[in-house]
């Protein structure tokens, strides 16, 4: 039976969250300002469960303030070029796998890192999906880009939901530059599922044959769709990711999902399950009893002095959550890390 691998981009493949880099970039105490607009929209998608609101649309919401801070097209290409950081292995992790199985890259992140990222590694455009930007159709008239500097220095002063609930939902909206948030349609939460269940179609392929990886918030609707039934596989995920995941992998490098991948490739999901049960009991043993394609297993066996962990989520999911957050921090940095 032919598989299928998919993975979110930010977090399995690059180090980045280019949207709140480009706001740190661009914007004075933009990354402040990206930290309450993403725990804003955790609180819409997660929590509130606003309907239409999909997880991911922070990056509708901050490009009126890209905008007003005199972002382009062209500078979000140069900066996004300039600024990749792979996780150690996800490179020959791609290239590996796409010798094996159809691979796709569902990412909220906007086309131009996106694209920026498939030159890099060498993968294809057209197997990914992303959040389409053009900052550069839509005019700001300059009272406009006051108020916006304004609301800027109110959501960083204040952060409460009010205020940035006003701003973005009654505000903006009266405004010109308001055409952009609508224009912008984010691939993450129901987008990231949708684009899934068309990957599905277009290869033909059943969910059960379907392993996907994926780190946070707006990985949570492929998750679900994908756990129990194929392979949810969270990789150093926050507790959006981690509890919604049939597969917990905590690691600094790409190498344990290649692993997973490896056998996703040849076996079933019950037989990864086993594995991954008797590797959390004894991971050597357990590499060495199950069938891993030998050149996986020497570079496993090569690359780590102590096993990266690799477990199912049981009855101490909070202390799995906490451990998965603190490598996040640790290989993405505090900032990066803490967002949802």
């Amino acid at each position: 039976m032919r598989k299928l691998f998919v993975t979110d981009c930010e977090g399995p493949i690059s180090l980045n969250d280019n949207a709140f880099e480009l706001a740190s970039h661009f914007i004075p105490d933009g990354d402040k300002f990206f930290a309450a607009v993403s725990r804003y929209d955790d609180i819409l998608a997660y929590e509130i469960k606003r309907p239409g609101y999909n997880a991911g649309d922070t990056l509708k919401l901050i490009t009126p303030f890209l905008k007003a801070y005199n972002v382009t097209n062209d500078k979000i290409v140069e900066f996004s070029r300039e600024n990749i950081n792979l996780v150690p292995w996800a490179r020959q992790l791609l290239q590996r796998i796409r010798e094996f199985m159809p691979s796709y890259i569902i990412s909220t992140s906007y086309k131009q890192y996106i694209e920026a990222l498939c030159n890099l590694i060498n993968f294809p455009l057209e197997n990914t999906y992303y959040t389409s930007l053009d900052i550069d159709s839509h005019e700001l008239p300059e009272d406009e880009r006051e108020k916006l500097f304004q609301f800027k220095d109110m959501i960083v002063e204040s952060a409460d939901f009010e205020t940035m609930d006003r701003i973005f939902f009654k505000e903006i909206p009266r405004m010109r530059i308001g055409k952009l948030i609508e224009d912008v349609k984010t691939v993450g939460g129901e987008g990231k599922r949708l684009a899934l269940k068309e990957i599905l179609e277009r290869e033909k392929i059943p969910i059960k044959s379907t392993l996907y990886i994926g780190d946070s918030i707006t990985d949570v609707e492929p998750l679900r769709y994908t756990r129990g039934r194929g392979l949810a596989v969270s990789f150093n995920g926050n507790q959006y990711a981690v509890k919604e995941a049939d597969i917990v992998i905590i690691a600094e490098n790409a190498l344990p999902i290649g692993l997973i991948a490896d056998l996703h490739s040849r076996f079933g999901r019950d037989y990864i399950i086993e594995f991954v049960k008797a590797y959390t009991m004894d991971p050597e043993r357990a590499l060495e009893n199950f069938r891993i394609s030998y050149d996986i297993f020497e570079e496993f066996m090569k690359t780590f002095k102590r096993f990266p962990k690799i477990l199912i989520p049981d009855d101490d999911i909070e202390e799995i959550v906490e451990e998965s957050l603190q490598m996040r921090k640790r290989i993405r940095g505090e900032a990066i890390g803490g967002l949802g």
